[in-house]
């Protein structure tokens, strides 16, 4: 399978992003029609009743900057992993929801933890592990490409700010990692050239035959063909003025 093949467009690297993006201002916008708050929906670590919110927190936002800031790198990522990894990105999102939120919910303070950040950081952190596993040139630039924009928010893995579900983030990284370990994604094999293959033979190559062992050029490179000498005759045909004789020349 060649690059053109595997790394196409398809209407889920559009239709993925918005989705995301509509599902979570839609939520939003139901709390504000309601005048309420689903925050009692989110993760709240080691209860039964916490459960629920492995499915239903990242749909949940505190506030209208709590939800932009996660909109954006959302609708991004999202298009990245269809566009790069369409075989696996169903999976790597329905079992990283999953997991990435039962680790939340087995390592999080008392709290309720809401937002979509859970599964930005398992993006990110598929994306950009799995590019580098790969080897693929590609993929490895998407990984650095990850890294130069959304480099910054390992640190919040960390408790470095209050307020902020850091287990989230944290669960969400080491299922990207996790996955990125476990999951085969199909990346297309690199083109080989023909000195690239075992069984090149240096000696039958006619651009190689101009060059020594010691890789000087050589001026001259006998072959077969060289070796034999043909003889070419061309013949001239002059026509002189009216009354002479026409003579042919070798």
């Amino acid at each position: 399978m060649s690059d053109s093949d595997h790394f196409k467009f398809s209407n889920a690297v559009l239709l993925a992003p918005l989705f995301g993006v509509l599902a979570i201002w839609s939520t939003f916008w139901l709390e504000l029609l309601n005048k309420t708050n689903f925050n009692e929906f989110g993760i709240y670590p080691r209860t039964l009743s916490g459960l629920k919110g492995v499915i239903l927190s990242p749909f949940i936002h505190g506030s209208l900057e709590h939800l932009y800031n996660n909109t954006i790198p959302l609708a991004i990522l999202l298009a990245a992993l269809f566009y790069f990894y369409r075989s696996i990105a169903v999976k790597v999102i329905l079992l990283g929801l999953l997991l990435s939120g039962l680790i939340t919910w087995g390592i999080g303070r008392p709290s309720f933890h809401i937002g979509a950040s859970g599964l930005i950081y398992l993006l990110a952190s598929f994306i950009f592990f799995k590019g580098i596993f790969t080897k693929h040139f590609r993929l490895v630039a998407l990984s650095l490409i990850v890294v130069f924009i959304y480099g910054s928010l390992l640190w919040y893995i960390f408790p470095v700010k209050d307020g902020i579900s850091w287990e989230g983030h944290l669960g969400g990284f080491l299922t990207g990692l996790i996955f990125a370990l476990i999951f085969e994604a199909k990346v297309p094999k690199p083109k080989k050239y023909d000195w690239e293959r075992d069984d090149f033979n240096e000696d039958e190559d006619p651009f190689l035959k101009h060059f020594d062992a010691d890789g000087n050029f050589i001026e001259s490179v006998e072959t077969e063909d060289m070796e034999k000498e043909e003889v070419i005759s061309i013949k001239y045909h002059y026509k002189k003025n009216k009354g002479e004789n026409s003579t042919d020349a070798d």
